[in-house]
């Protein structure tokens, strides 16, 4: 048997097309929310969403897998489209800046 504990899990966003998804309802948004709990819990491998953020006519999600046939399979078994998926490789924010210092010239 493989042991997993030691290996992190992929990062991944996931654009999902969702015509008129700024027009969603909490009930509809909760509706969403129980699909992918329940694609989650039916999975056979480790799977975590970390959140979503809903826009006009798209969806944005972030999910943590092993791979991306992992996400692919989460979206087939929730009935929510996965159009685009992408391994997160790096982050960036306001205080990335601050992490080395800065060059100046001479």
């Amino acid at each position: 048997m493989h042991d997993r504990r030691n290996q992190a899990m992929k990062r991944f966003i996931i654009e999902r097309d969702v015509p008129g998804a700024s027009d969603l309802t909490q009930a509809d948004l909760a509706e969403l929310s129980r699909q992918s709990n329940n694609a989650m819990a039916s999975l056979d491998v480790p799977y975590r969403w970390i959140n979503s953020y809903v826009t006009g006519d798209k969806i944005y999600c972030v999910h943590e897998a092993d791979d991306e046939d992992a996400v692919r399979e989460h979206a087939r078994r929730s009935g929510i489209p996965a159009n685009t998926v992408s391994v997160i490789v790096n982050e960036i924010g306001p205080y990335t800046s601050c992490l080395t210092k800065r060059e100046t010239p001479s």
